[in-house]
């Protein structure tokens, strides 16, 4: 049986390998302050099913604080991979990195590296929040510039964005999200709470459905094409589980590890 098959097919699979790592591009209008319920040394791993194929794994990380161009970052990184009997006919190792301001508020620069099959591409947004306006490069040369909202994030920032904020049932809520290449606003709702089984244990959940209309690919392409993501319901608000319902099937992201931030020292 042939699950997968270069061309198409195996692109569509790639986008959804890359979900819990790029597609979260929703989050609250209007942003609080509070206390991040992340921080350097957290460390969020998943594997990834096509139906019922365990075919690939994620891992989704906070690393130590940094700077860009001399301003203070938040920095975050993103590792997507086929498992070895997958890599026999298309191998898969994705990376995405992002930086934001400390208070996670708007994105300073982006970074995507895929390594897919045969193909592969190395692409970088640059953020300049004063001009409002974004700057992306394709193995360094510039290709797109882009006029952006005062508060605008990539597709990997936007997850930790969102998970800043309380959720509750019947929460509607959009953000401004871009590739680069374009601009969108997501909008998304949070439905119903549900206690999820994994390897770590029950955890209650909120699920929430995300409008995938501007989502562009295999959604775009995919009739009654779905997208849920479920966050757990303490003040983590960790995504434990991603599914989605494309015409190529159904893929399933599921946690199977979780290690917290590392404790922030007294001194």
């Amino acid at each position: 049986m042939q699950i997968f098959k270069s061309g198409s097919s195996s692109r569509y699979f790639v986008l959804v390998l890359a979900l819990v790592v790029g597609l979260f591009h929703f989050l609250p209008v209007a942003a609080q302050a509070r206390p991040l319920p992340f921080g350097p040394g957290e460390k969020l791993t998943y594997e990834i099913h096509w139906t019922f194929i365990h075919a690939g794994n994620a891992v989704l990380e906070v690393m130590p604080d940094t700077e860009v161009d001399g301003v203070p970052a938040r920095y975050f990184r993103g590792t997507a991979s086929t498992v070895p009997w997958v890599d026999k006919f298309y191998k898969v190792r994705d990376t995405m990195e992002s930086w934001t301001d400390l208070d996670v508020t708007h994105s300073l620069r982006y970074v995507s590296d895929q390594n897919e099959g045969k193909y592969s591409k190395k692409a970088e947004i640059v953020f300049d929040p004063a001009a409002r306006r974004t700057f992306r490069y394709i193995e360094g040369d510039l290709r797109h510039e882009l006029e952006q909202p005062e508060h605008v994030f990539d597709p990997m920032s936007v997850l930790f964005a969102f998970r800043k904020e309380i959720l509750f049932k019947t929460m509607r809520f959009g953000a401004n999200v871009t590739d680069g290449k374009v601009s969108v606003v997501g909008e998304s709702f949070v439905e119903d709470m549900e206690t999820l089984k994994t390897p770590i244990g029950d955890i209650p959940c909120f699920r929430v459905r995300l409008d995938v209309r501007n989502l562009s690919g295999v959604f775009r392409k995919s009739p009654g094409a779905e997208l849920i993501v479920w966050f757990s319901a303490d003040s983590r608000r960790i995504p434990v589980k991603v599914r989605s319902k494309v015409v190529v099937g159904h893929f399933t992201l599921e946690l199977v590890d979780y290690q917290p931030p590392t404790p922030v020292s007294a001194d």
